[in-house]
């Protein structure tokens, strides 16, 4: 792994830095490799590549130039789908299955869908006797891109690929904690004819690396998909110069369930809405409301589920949930365990560690949850269920919007008026109806409220990553 070793700048792989970073392998506590990380030298000579090449051969590509290069990079993705697949497993902790068979072909997949984009980039032409008024899409320059450790090559991909389709340079940051699938990335790019100094890559700290590209005066954009709290920062930095941001962050998502629906695939919508990825999905559905009458079957059924779920090694087939990402990350999920105990919240599943090396904890449910309750109204970004019971239609959309997120939610019935109503009733970016956690590159994500807002993915990308130029042109 010597060419993952540090920063991928101006198309070269820095091997040294001041300061380098041991990537820890979740399930064994074992050092994968060190990592060179980036700090504000870096960024700077990042951010100077992108430029220049923002104004370089990269500006006289036009449309089907961009898509070619996009689609090189996506028929590389799905070459070396394995090799990238164990990456982000042995760094993440999520099971080789969701690498492999559901993250990273998604990956090339939206590579490939905005490679089209590239080539339809239109604006608008209106007209009278006296003039002819036009629209332009403009790149908007040089996008400092900053991706979470839970999805790292996808979160990335959900960035990269709209903002070279459109024309834009990229500095991405990535978690220090999980920067080897985008190396690698970096690595497959040198095999494609995007130019030098278009896509650069610096792992860091997000309080050094980080703020570094978000304070910088030649990065024109910002994109953020983080914590509520790194968000705020990020947007209070970004206010003075009038930089553009786009902020994706955390959730509390609501996933209802009513009497008249299809219970058995409500229930494993529950479960694969809380627990795929070990929980830490901004969109997941930790916030459990079930109606009254349903809700002791829900409770024990869901139980059940969680109690056999086989933990253990991501890379064997037989594992569904591997460890959280850190042993940070597994203290905040156990102290709110402790805190939903002493709140007066059941524990029907889970709420222990594994006794072994890894930072493992069981799959939680918990009943009897009051909605003001911590587990209910806080990220917990763990696998941790709030079991939440209504009454009727409008109690249930009163829970669901007692809260600051408004990322996604779900809603589960026979009845389609009903699922409309609440639909629109319930505020978040948003709403999975007897589906959840589902993404498409051409249905827009993100969310309301202390969930951020813009949206990525879908047609949506092109207000993020394209300035609107009129034009007027007199006749007279």
């Amino acid at each position: 792994m010597s060419t993952l070793s540090g920063p991928f700048i101006n198309g070269e792989f820095l091997t040294q830095t001041s300061q380098s970073h041991a990537v820890i392998n979740p399930a064994t506590e074992d050092v994968i490799c060190e990592v060179a990380q980036g700090g504000k030298n870096e960024i700077d000579l990042a951010v100077a590549a992108a430029k220049d090449a923002s104004k370089g051969e990269w500006s006289s590509f036009d449309g089907r130039q961009r898509q070619n290069c996009l689609l090189e990079l996506a028929s590389l993705i799905d070459s070396h789908v394995g090799e990238i697949a164990m990456l982000e497993t042995e760094n993440t902790g999520k099971t080789l299955f969701e690498s492999s068979k559901i993250e990273i072909p998604l990956v090339a997949e939206i590579f490939r869908y905005f490679a089209g984009f590239a080539t339809k980039t239109h604006g608008t032409t209106t007209s009278n006797p006296n003039s002819l008024r036009l629209t332009l899409r403009e790149p908007v320059g040089v996008c400092g891109l900053i991706v979470p450790w839970n999805f790292p090559l996808l979160m990335a991909a959900w960035k990269i690929a709209p903002a070279l389709a459109f024309g834009n340079t990229v500095v991405v940051k990535p978690s220090e904690l999980t920067p080897l699938s985008l190396l690698k990335l970096a690595e497959l790019s040198l095999k494609t004819k995007i130019p030098k100094g278009v896509l650069n890559i610096v792992p860091g700290l997000g309080s050094i690396a980080g703020a570094a590209l978000v304070s910088h005066p030649d990065v024109d954009k910002i994109s953020f998909t983080g914590s509520t709290r790194v968000g705020e920062e990020i947007m209070k930095a970004c206010a003075k110069p009038m930089k553009r941001v786009t902020l994706e962050l955390g959730g509390k998502s609501p996933n209802i369930i009513f009497e008249d629906a299809n219970l058995k695939a409500a229930i494993r919508g529950a479960y694969s809405g809380i627990f795929y990825n070990k929980g830490e999905v901004c969109a997941a559905g930790s916030r459990l409301l079930v109606q009254k009458s349903i809700y002791n079957q829900v409770i024990e059924e869901l139980s059940k589920m969680a109690s056999e779920c086989t933990l253990g090694d991501p890379k064997d087939k037989s594992t569904r949930m591997g460890p959280v990402i850190s042993k940070i990350q597994l203290d905040r999920v156990m102290s709110y365990i402790d805190q939903g105990k002493k709140e007066g919240a059941a524990i029907k599943a889970g709420g222990e560690m594994l006794n072994r090396k890894g930072f493992f904890v069981k799959p939680t449910v918990f009943a009897d949850v009051d909605a003001k309750m911590k587990i209910a109204q806080e990220e917990i970004f763990g696998p941790v269920l709030a079991v939440i019971p209504f009454d009727d239609e409008n109690h249930a959309i009163q829970i669901a919007n007692d809260n600051i997120y408004g990322l996604a939610a779900g809603v589960w019935t026979k009845d389609i008026k009903k699922a409309l109503r609440v639909a629109k009733g319930v505020k978040s970016g948003t709403v999975w109806v007897n589906t959840y956690n589902l993404y498409d590159p051409d249905q827009s994500f993100g969310g309301t409220k202390s969930s951020g807002f813009g949206r990525e993915l879908g047609s949506a990308a092109l207000e993020q990553y394209t300035e609107l130029k009129s034009l007027w042109i007199d006749l007279t």
